[in-house]
């Protein structure tokens, strides 16, 4: 029995789609890992979504209107793999062949900046829905700024294609929910509903309605009772993008590993090679050569490209359109190519706030938001807010109204406790282009949304995370809202830049630091609790911080020891060195808010702030010591957290846990002893 795809579409249809098939088949065989189901139940789905609704340029895969199409189900690469190869994009067959292998753009998940046409990186279930929803929620509010009646220079859909694992995942639950609330009418979803996952049928796991979910948040909901029948599917993708007041998922009812004789609808399709003998039977039932490797028609691969230079038609026609923009909105539309290359005014940073000793003590969290206030006006395509903790997290753009469904100009962003979501949604938002955008949580809860976290520093996007409440300071609400572990969690990410400023000012200047990071994310890291303004005429400038660390305050010859501090703790190491002092013992203070930042510093910086003949060396942070011992050495000490804080005020947990100068001093004289 052969199979083909159902509804009337012509022979070349047939062809094209099995061809994504057998491609998809060969390439894993040969790789001899993969997942070779998903590209062939949803092939019929993709072909059709590419053929006839999908408005990009190959050609130019960057162009800033096209639709956006993201393969959550990652897994299912080379579904995209060979949609790229037949449709024109930057990969030729032999990359096709070099699937999974070293060095190939072609890797087992889709990853951003390796593949020309994949638009984030996907893999970890859940991400890519999420991602989806902030690509569309960008352009919503891009749209909303630069569209005039007649002039449209901002509509394009989003795409998104998930399977059952992205939907188990909570972060799509998340995701999706916002969406709805939002009313996010150019998102739409296509549902790989092939009821199997890795340990078998979804039943074992996953008997919930999917469609009442969906209802529930706001979500139109087309059923396709076949997911081969790809006039179903064309008329499902029309009437999604009919429907512009709610997001749309359709739920396509498919077979894993479909014209596979002895694999169809099994578990051993998903994650596994299907065998050589059974892709050979499997290419005689799709009425392809069983004998040919990497098998592609001249035929197939003409109409395929042929359908592509619609694309280019269709970016020619939006330049066309722009031209004119240009003439009528000439301020706009220079405003419109600036946030699109994330670029920055000269002045962009004018009316920072610098604050004096004088204005007394204020929580950087605080001076965080005053900067953000200060810096708002002068980027248009800053936009963030928080995870339902705004008031807390000092996230709020006074200016602007929030965006929401009836406002999507609004520059506030309202998350909801949805953190994990938060943070998927920003690396959409960043990889539209176009936006700038920043989220903030207490940092105990960065573990809700490290994952997404992970893949903003994999991509080297520059999103830039604010997590306040950052130590044992928060007190009384106890250990489960007392970050100790999470510095050196976030420390460990590759690519990923944190700071811990120490005052206000060095705040303004991360905040700085972070505005002109454009291949890095940025966590700031703000304390809930005031913080005394050092005083600048005294100790050096704040500006220093985009060192990583720097002097803070030293001594006229060779210090005896240096006490290296970040955040509220440097305030207590210039209280050790004043009582030092005293004892005729010369310290050097070093603020270190960024250890990113320093390592990137020349060598011979990095040993003028820290000596190396200069062995005796104390580091203070209200963390745990793992990552020290590379700045203090195995002669220094750690004064840090080594278990969980308690519940009592602020200042009590500081005491307790050794975080005074008394406790500094007597550590330091005991190493002096010692040396």
């Amino acid at each position: 029995m052969k199979h083909y795809p159902t509804g009337t579409q012509t022979d070349i249809d047939t062809l094209c789609i099995n061809i994504i098939r057998t491609l998809s088949i060969d390439a894993i065989q040969k790789a001899k890992s993969g997942h070779p189901g998903a590209p062939m139940g949803m092939a019929p789905a993709a072909y059709t979504l590419w053929k006839n609704h999908l408005r990009h340029n190959p050609e130019n895969p960057e162009w800033c209107d096209r639709d956006r199409f993201i393969l959550s189900a990652g897994h299912a690469s080379m579904l995209l793999y060979s949609l790229f190869y037949l449709f024109g994009y930057n990969v030729s067959l032999d990359d096709i062949k070099a699937f999974r292998q070293w060095k190939s753009i072609t890797p087992g998940h889709p990853e951003y900046r390796i593949t020309p046409g994949v638009e984030t990186t996907t893999g970890p279930l859940g991400q890519g829905i999420a991602n989806a929803v902030g690509m569309a929620m960008a352009e919503r509010h891009i749209g909303s700024l630069f569209n005039r009646p007649g002039n449209q220079i901002v509509d394009h859909y989003t795409y998104v294609m998930c399977g059952d694992g992205d939907l188990m995942e909570g972060l799509s639950y998340e995701a999706s929910s916002l969406a709805g609330h939002l009313g996010l009418g150019k998102l739409i979803c296509l549902y790989d509903d092939n009821s199997i996952s890795i340990e078998g049928n979804t039943d074992i796991t996953f008997t919930e309605d999917v469609s009442t979910r969906f209802k529930a948040c706001n979500w139109q909901v087309i059923p396709v009772a076949d997911g081969n029948d790809v006039d179903a599917i064309d008329e499902a993708i029309s009437t999604a993008k009919q429907e512009t007041t709610k997001p749309s998922m359709i739920i396509l009812r498919t077979q894993i590993a479909y014209g596979s004789p002895n694999k169809q609808g099994s578990a051993d399709a998903h994650g596994a090679p299907l065998g050589e003998d059974e892709v050979t039977l499997t290419k005689e039932c799709l009425g392809c050569p069983g004998d040919q490797l990497f098998c592609v028609p001249e035929t197939v691969l003409s109409y395929c490209r042929e359908i592509a230079k619609t694309g280019k038609e269709l970016e020619a026609r939006w330049q066309a359109l722009f031209n004119g923009y240009q003439k009528e909105f000439p301020e706009l539309a220079n405003s419109f190519l600036d946030i699109q290359d994330r670029g920055l005014a000269e002045d962009w940073d004018a009316n920072m706030p610098v604050f004096s000793s004088d204005d007394g003590e204020i929580a950087t969290r605080k001076a965080s938001g005053a900067v953000i206030n200060a810096i708002a006006d002068k980027i248009p395509g800053l936009i963030g807010g928080s995870a339902d903790l705004g008031p807390s997290n000092k996230t709020h753009i006074d200016s602007s109204p929030d965006f929401q469904k009836d406002t999507p100009t609004g520059r506030n962003l309202r998350f909801g406790v949805r953190e994990h979501a938060m943070g998927a949604i920003l690396n959409g938002m960043v990889l539209h282009h176009g936006l700038r955008p920043y989220a903030g949580t207490f940092l105990v809860f960065a573990d809700y949304m490290r994952p997404a976290i992970r893949l903003a520093a994999l991509m080297k996007q520059p999103v830039i995370y604010i997590f306040t409440h950052d130590s044992i300071s928060v007190g009384e609400d106890g250990p489960t809202h007392q970050p100790v572990e999470q510095m050196a969690s976030l420390r460990a990410i590759p690519n990923l830049t944190v700071i811990r400023p120490a005052d206000a000012n060095e705040t303004a200047a991360a905040w700085r630091s972070a505005i002109m990071s454009d291949d890095s994310p940025v966590a700031l890291i703000l304390s809930r609790q005031k913080l005394p303004i050092i005083d600048r005429s005294r100790y050096a400038p704040a500006d220093q911080l985009e060192n990583g660390a720097y002097v803070l305050a030293d001594t006229d010859n060779t210090p005896d020891l240096i006490l290296i501090g970040t955040g509220s703790e440097v305030h207590i190491c210039l209280e050790a060195r004043e009582e030092l002092a005293k004892q005729n013992i010369a310290a050097r203070v070093v603020s270190m808010p960024s250890w990113e930042l320093f390592d990137r510093m020349p060598n011979d910086y990095q040993e003028k702030v820290l000596p190396p003949n200069v062995r005796c060396r104390i580091a203070v942070e209200a963390g745990v010591p793992m990552g020290w011992e590379r700045y203090i050495g195995i002669d220094g000490k750690m004064i840090g957290m080594r278990r969980f804080g308690a519940s009592a005020p602020g200042k009590v947990m500081l005491e307790k846990f050794g975080f005074t100068a008394e406790n500094i001093v007597q550590t330091a004289l005991g190493l002096l002893k010692k040396a």
